[in-house]
């Protein structure tokens, strides 16, 4: 008696999980993300700007921003005035009580 209660409890919790994990489901008329993220852009916005672009605009500007841009030679008091803030941060960051 013991063991078919047991065997019955469990093919129940068996069944209980089977209809749990259906109702957890999506409703049919769902587009899946797999689905929306293969869809074609037809428009968009520029991620510099937020401008409207079209989508050979678009493409095009993905990519110019993918390539390496080149170093451009600033001038040596610009590089200075840039060092020395980072040193300035640097020691703020660990000697917080000089308030530089």
């Amino acid at each position: 008696m013991n063991i078919l209660l047991t065997f019955g409890l469990g093919v129940g919790m068996v069944l209980l999980g089977f209809m749990r994990s259906s109702l957890a489901l999506p409703p049919p008329e769902d587009i899946p993300e797999e689905v929306l993220r293969n869809e074609i852009i037809l428009e968009a916005r520029s991620p510099i700007d937020g401008e409207p672009l079209t989508a050979a605009e678009y493409a095009r500007l993905q990519e110019e921003l993918s390539q390496p841009q080149a170093f451009v030679d600033l001038d040596p008091t610009v590089e200075q005035i840039v060092f020395l803030l980072r040193l300035r941060q640097t020691l703020n960051t660990l000697i917080p009580f000089l308030n530089l």
